[in-house]
């Protein structure tokens, strides 16, 4: 039976350093501090906008909240983000995407508007850069596939020289989470819809990533014995319940490790959110 990746674990040990880290920006003047984002009242942001504000909160740093009406228009969003460019005090920004459907035409326009300094989530064509090149000063990678990154070094999973295969392509989580297991020297494959013999490439990762939003969807027979496991997915069940992209019973028979949803890669998200904060403050001292 895999060990179970906990994400309390790696969240634990990740708010003991930060909390030592805002306090110490804190004696020099520098309060670290949040801008949330929201258009709108979807359930999701909502969710993950409370779940953020209570691991700041932990960890000491302000939290800022603007919040804009569902039918709101790209110029009165554009000017909100140019108040917050100009606002020395907020340090990292959380905008939730997708944006309403009148703005997602806008939308590459209204990301790249932010100040890259304070993108904390990756939503700027230079934060994406950076992640393609491998440099941190050029912005912070997504905190979901940071996330999985957090939860390998933590547990000491070594990727060098792994076949590793990411199962999705999204901007958001897929390619960045095979830049960072190249980043880490793994030899890596991404797998989408398309992919001929899908199950014979997974059968045959090292660590296996599962990012293609759909419960359940990796069984046992598409995991190799000894693998890692990363799942990445949040799915709501028939039952009411949260399931990830894997069949946790199946996978955990045939896996080494592997990462419970709910209480894996999620757990972690914010505190790396929070870190990315933590770290944009420490950049503007």
């Amino acid at each position: 039976m895999a060990k179970q990746l906990l994400g309390k674990e790696v969240t634990d040990a990740l708010n003991a350093k930060l909390i030592e880290r805002a306090n110490a920006l804190k004696e020099k003047g520098v309060v670290p501090t949040l801008g949330i984002v929201r258009v709108g009242e979807n359930p999701s942001d909502l969710s993950y906008e409370k779940g953020a504000t209570k691991r700041a909160e932990l960890i000491g740093i302000n939290v800022q909240k603007f919040v804009l009406p569902e039918d709101a228009s790209k110029e009165d969003l554009l000017k909100l983000i140019d108040e917050i460019n100009a606002n020395d005090a907020i340090h990292g920004v959380l905008m939730f995407r997708p944006l309403p459907k009148h703005l997602k035409a806008d939308q590459n326009e209204i990301c790249n508007r932010l100040d890259p300094k304070k993108d904390v989530d990756c939503m700027t064509d230079l934060s994406n850069a950076g992640v393609f090149e491998g440099r941190s000063d050029l912005g912070f990678a997504p905190c979901t596939p940071a996330a999985c990154m957090e939860i390998l070094d933590y547990y000491g999973i070594d990727c060098k020289g792994k076949n590793a295969v990411v199962i999705g392509r999204s901007n958001i989580v897929g390619k960045p989470a095979a830049l960072l297991l190249l980043a880490k020297n793994a030899t890596v494959t991404i797998c989408h819809s398309r992919t001929k013999n899908l199950k014979e490439v997974c059968a045959a990762a090292d660590i296996l990533v599962a990012a293609v939003g759909r419960e359940g969807f990796v069984t046992g027979d598409m995991v190799k014995p000894g693998a890692v496991v990363i799942d990445v997915g949040i799915n709501r069940g028939a039952d009411g319940k949260l399931h990830g992209d894997v069949n946790f019973a199946e996978a955990a028979e045939k896996a080494a490790y592997i990462t419970p949803v709910p209480g894996g890669v999620g757990t972690v998200t914010t505190s790396v959110l929070v870190s990315h904060v933590v770290e944009a403050a420490a950049k503007s001292v």
